[in-house]
């Protein structure tokens, strides 16, 4: 019987659970986005969406710093794109783009290329979200944390685009 060799990308390795934030297995992202929340202060959004968003907040503090760069000046361009990456984490398993128009999103979470970080992200260091941006880009802030509040107040009034 052939072993399959297990790749790690470094979304992989930040999320370790011996790191303190989640581990990014498929398996284990959706057992944990299926389980209840005991959190009766948000009753509009789903209990994988809110787990999610934790990952995601966790995921982009934790890629922040290790990547060197920083968030936009305007903290609502990362909220909402963090929040959008909890919502396709929560639909498709997988932190797919959300700056992006696909023909299949299933398809495209499962090829990988847009998934958070993406290829052209961890290649060239360059987020077409703007949600990883380098010290030097004109929209760089100062922040290099956002936290998950902020984030939840920040898109609060969020609605998905229909599917």
């Amino acid at each position: 019987m052939a072993r399959r060799r297990q790749r790690w990308t470094l979304a992989a390795l930040l999320l370790q659970p011996t790191s303190g934030f989640y581990a990014l297995s498929r398996r284990n992202a959706r057992t944990a986005l299926r389980s209840s929340s005991s959190d009766p202060n948000d009753e509009d959004t789903p209990v994988p969406v809110q787990k999610a968003l934790a990952a995601m907040t966790a995921f982009s503090n934790r890629y922040v710093k290790v990547s060197g760069t920083k968030y936009c000046s305007e903290p609502s361009v990362p909220a909402v794109v963090i929040r959008g990456l909890a919502e396709h984490k929560a639909a498709l398993g997988a932190p797919l783009c959300p700056c992006r128009n696909y023909v299949d999103k299933e398809a495209e979470a499962k090829s990988g290329y847009w998934n958070c970080p993406c290829v052209p992200m961890r290649e060239r260091h360059e987020c077409h979200c703007m949600l990883f941006l380098p010290e030097e880009h004109g929209f760089a802030g100062d922040s290099d944390e956002i936290g998950l509040a902020e984030v939840e107040e920040l898109t609060a009034n969020f609605k998905p685009p229909p599917q």
